[in-house]
């Protein structure tokens, strides 16, 4: 039971971390499955380059799109942002919507890099891609035969009749290894780059992130308990109402117009020490306002949006 526990608060301190690195294993499994079964390079000059093309770049674009489809953070930045009320406040905090799109790109980006990855060192998709390429035909076969140009489509199916054309496969696998390196390193360096630049510009001390994180954790608890709560006796009154036909009791639920503040993208001000836009709202609900002059977004703390009720996973 205790390594049970154990293993529960792992799972709670780095969810982030771990669910990440659980995306990049799935694609990079996914990607290795579609190579070995579902691709068949067709060999021939006509289809090689946009058929290797298409597998290797439109599973990372339908992963990119899932990446924003699956993010709560999308919508909490879209709902709502269509509606006449809302519409001018949306185009208000265009910057700071800006910096949120940003961040949600790069979370975004992880499967379909992590693919193209994989699938760059593991040589299927550039092979055929690069074998049907006629700009990379021409500098390939330049020191080979007078057929290369004709033969070369073939070499991904090892049907190359001349040995000296069949080993630019090795060439190929090569380029395409070296590539996929290239590619994980700029992604580790950007990442390492923006994640420094983002702590050394914190507004608040690592201390206090970590009392921050507690805080929303526990916050998203009471609230997913507490509206539980008050969503079972709200549909039992009116259940109750309906078949005994009499009047409901009135139960205090929050307006819409509460519902959006809470709900809306959060923002940073120095002279306060806010840690949620519910934590916000509590404290400056008498000047019918959440915000003032001096809230921004700040990249470090976009972690105050992510936690979510279990049911937004479904929305």
């Amino acid at each position: 039971m205790e390594k049970f526990k154990a293993l529960l608060d792992l799972h709670i301190k780095h969810r982030s971390s771990l669910g990440y690195s659980l995306i990049s294993l799935l694609t990079a499994g996914g990607e290795r499955l579609f190579s070995a079964v579902v691709f068949q390079c067709p060999c021939t000059a006509a289809w090689n380059l946009p058929y290797g093309l298409v597998f290797l770049l439109v599973p990372a674009l339908v992963l990119f799109l899932l990446g924003y489809l699956l993010s709560a953070r999308t919508w909490r930045l879209l709902t709502g942002c269509c509606t006449s009320g809302t519409r001018a406040k949306c185009t208000s905090g265009l910057r700071g919507a800006a910096v949120v799109f940003a961040q949600l790109s790069a979370s975004a980006a992880i499967a379909p890099l992590t693919w193209v990855a994989v699938a760059l060192l593991g040589g299927s998709f550039y092979e055929c891609a690069a074998s049907g390429s006629t700009i990379l035909a021409r500098r390939l076969c330049q020191t080979v035969s007078s057929q290369c140009l004709a033969q070369l489509p073939l070499v991904p199916c090892s049907q190359a009749k001349e040995s000296s054309v069949q080993d630019l496969l090795k060439v190929l696998k090569a380029q395409s290894q070296v590539l996929g390196w290239i590619l994980i390193a700029v992604v580790i360096i950007i990442f390492l780059l923006f994640t420094a630049v983002s702590r050394c510009v914190s507004p608040v001390s690592f201390l206090q992130l970590k009392f921050w994180k507690i805080y929303l954790e526990q916050e998203q608890q009471i609230l997913k308990s507490q509206a539980t709560e008050h969503a079972t006796a709200l549909a039992k009154e009116n259940i109750k109402c309906f078949f005994e036909s009499s009047h409901a009791k009135e139960y205090n639920t929050p307006s819409i117009k509460e519902w959006q503040q809470i709900s809306s993208l959060y923002t940073f001000n120095p002279k306060d020490q806010y840690y949620s836009m519910l934590h916000k709202y509590v404290n400056r609900k008498k000047s019918h306002s959440i915000t003032s002059e001096g809230d921004v977004v700040v990249p470090v703390l976009s972690f105050v949006d992510s936690p979510d009720i279990s049911t937004t996973n479904d929305l």
